[in-house]
């Protein structure tokens, strides 16, 4: 029996048609995303399998005795009410049936010899085991650690977290909860990457059934198998993660261009051929043109699939030639007496693509916002370099006058002409009457698209983002990317879209703890770096250090530094090797752009060899160490 069941759902706002006719079941176990452009009815869908929405018409069931989680439901607690309480409150069924299991207790105390009040303990000991048994503890630590709720927060009020914390704390609950069904809408808004990626872990190896509305690609990949997505009011379905998605919803609409472009040149033909025949004036063809035209007007030519324009601008002072544009040296900064940065100091060359990255409250933005200039480090100073002119585009974008339109804001903040404003727009995919929308009826991806579509055509030659896909919906991160790829300056970036991440990062600079790791390479080699890191961190916890009564010398290693030497050449030699199997194969992929499989086989190839290479380099200096 299905978990979930839709039959002909449709749905109104007004007299809006939003979904129509939708059939589709979810079977137990199954982790189903759903996509689709924001206002096409994807969290509507949501509210309406939990019951929190009506529907006009159609059929919406779930499976008899199955429990749902709904993530962004959150309950009203007492005012009282801290973290650990609120979090407790995912054993009230566990709570209930050691009740019930004390009410039998006394009774069997008094009926020793009736086995059905036996039977009926029994019964509810495996449900209380099935719930977790008596002791939670570990399991609150467990999801708490994963989510990085610190103890502390704990014996906080609830009521006193912002909007962020209260969301994963109400995630952590849901997860105690152990439900048969989790509806999820935008879970990871409010995680820092390493919280994603536990949450992914997490779900990868639920036996539940997962439902959930999200936007972060590599979270949809780890845990999701099934795809549905909602357009035009209806829905069309996936079998396969994100990247399966992608691939195959290109491949469907080359099919379907293909049909339509089959249909319209059979039309033709069969016009042409009835208008020759009725040309020729005799009888005979006059017929057979009259029976053509019949087999015309029975014809049904599918619709020309729709598909968004590629962006076609390319931005950046390519003359710009400073070597070290930004020189940030010895930053802090405190806030209410917690140090948030300690000396952070690094230089950012031109042309890097440098990601600021950390947990939730690290000091990402406030970093950020002290190389603006927008807030005063405690400590330290930010040389820029000489004609540096940056650009930033924060996570909540506005206007001096949102009351204007497209058209009007250009003309009046670029000082441009009408027929400027508007080219500038239609290669920023605002075309027809976008152009003359007004700006506060905007999307939070469109305001961004339209302040990108502003900055572009500065001569910038630094690009500073915040967050920049937060809240987007796929089809505006993949806009917002296309534009950060075509720009060809300095990019200095926070996200916690790994995707993004690791599509443009070059450099990490991880905050963590008021301290920092400067690490050159991407994402993927950075995780690899920190996984080796705390392996080395795990296995010197475990060998015990002999107590020393006094100071002694290290054992110099046998063969003195000639051995060492001999392996700092042998590393040096793989290490050049390494360099120039990445050089060979980015030259391919240059070579290969049009063709997508073999393209991302290089750069698997490439990453690897890169991991490979940053290894290489971290036993060089280690040896090199050694012999110093």
């Amino acid at each position: 029996m299905a978990d979930i069941t839709i039959q002909n759902l449709t749905k109104y706002y007004g007299d809006r048609l939003i979904l129509s006719g939708l059939n589709f079941d979810i079977q137990p176990g199954e982790k189903v995303a759903i996509l689709g452009p924001n206002g096409a009815g994807k969290t509507t869908l949501l509210h309406i399998i939990a019951g929190r929405l009506p529907y006009d018409d159609g059929h919406v069931s779930i499976g008899a005795g199955r429990t749902v989680g709904v993530i962004d439901q959150m309950p009203v607690y007492d005012p009282a009410a801290t973290v650990e309480d609120v979090l407790r409150t995912a054993f009230a069924r566990a709570h209930e049936v050691r009740a019930a299991m004390d009410e039998l207790e006394a009774q069997m105390e008094q009926h020793p010899d009736n086995d059905s009040l036996l039977h009926r303990y029994g019964a509810l000991q495996q449900k209380l085991d099935a719930l977790g048994g008596y002791d939670h503890d570990f399991e609150v630590d467990k999801v708490c650690n994963g989510l990085e709720i610190p103890r502390a927060q704990r014996t906080q009020l609830f009521s006193q977290l912002s909007g962020g914390e209260k969301t994963r704390v109400n995630l952590a609950r849901i997860i105690l909860e152990q439900t048969d069904i989790l509806l999820l809408d935008e879970p990871t808004n409010h995680l820092d990457l390493d919280a994603v990626r536990w949450l992914g872990d997490y779900l990868e190896t639920y036996t539940g059934t997962v439902v959930t509305v999200s936007h972060d690609r590599y979270f949809l990949d780890q845990c999701c198998d099934r795809i549905i997505e909602i357009h035009d009011t209806t829905c069309e379905f996936y079998a396969g993660s994100y990247s399966y998605y992608a691939e195959e919803r290109e491949r469907r609409y080359e099919q379907r261009m293909a049909e339509h472009e089959n249909q319209m040149a059979e039309l033709k033909r069969l016009e042409t051929t009835a208008r020759k025949m009725h040309e020729h004036g005799t009888e005979k063809l006059a017929k057979r043109a009259a029976s053509i035209e019949k087999r015309i007007a029975r014809m049904k030519v599918t619709d020309r699939p729709k598909k968004d324009k590629k962006m076609s601008v390319s931005f950046g002072d390519p003359n710009y030639e400073t070597e070290d544009v930004l020189k940030v040296r010895g930053i802090t900064k405190s806030y209410d007496g917690r140090r948030i940065l300690q000396d952070v100091t690094f230089n950012v060359h031109n042309g890097e693509r440098v990601a600021i990255l950390g947990d939730n409250g690290a000091g990402k933005t406030t970093l950020l916002r002290i190389i603006l200039g927008d807030e005063t480090a405690d400590e330290g100073v930010i040389k820029k370099g000489q004609g540096l002119r940056p650009a930033y585009l924060p996570q909540q974008v506005h206007f001096a006058n949102e009351g204007r339109n497209l058209i009007d804001t250009l003309i009046y903040d670029k000082n441009v002409t009408m027929q400027t404003a508007r080219n500038r727009l239609g290669a920023f995919r605002f075309s027809g009457e976008d152009q003359l929308k007004i700006v506060r009826t905007l999307s939070g991806g469109e305001k961004s698209r339209l302040r990108l579509c502003e900055l572009m055509y500065d001569p910038l030659n630094m690009l500073v983002l915040d967050e920049p896909t937060n809240h987007l919906d796929l089809m505006s991160r993949e806009w917002i990317e296309e534009a950060v790829e075509a720009f060809t300056g300095t990019l200095l970036f926070v996200s916690h879209d790994r995707y993004f991440v690791s599509r443009f990062a070059t450099r990490i600079i991880y905050l963590e703890n008021g301290t920092y790791t400067d690490f050159t390479g991407n994402y993927e080699a950075f995780l690899a770096y920190r996984e080796r890191q705390k392996a080395e961190q795990a296995a010197s916890t475990v060998v015990e250090t002999p107590k020393k009564a006094e100071k002694q010398e290290k054992p110099k290693p046998k063969g003195g530094t000639k051995n060492i030497a001999k392996k700092v050449a042998v590393l040096e030699r793989e290490i050049s090797q390494l360099e120039e199997r990445m050089s060979a194969l980015e030259n391919e992929m240059a070579a290969c752009g049009a063709d997508a499989g073999k393209l991302m086989e290089l750069m698997h190839e490439r990453d690897d060899a890169e991991a490979q290479l940053m290894d290489k380099m971290a036993q060089w200096e280690e040896l090199a160490a050694q012999i110093e």
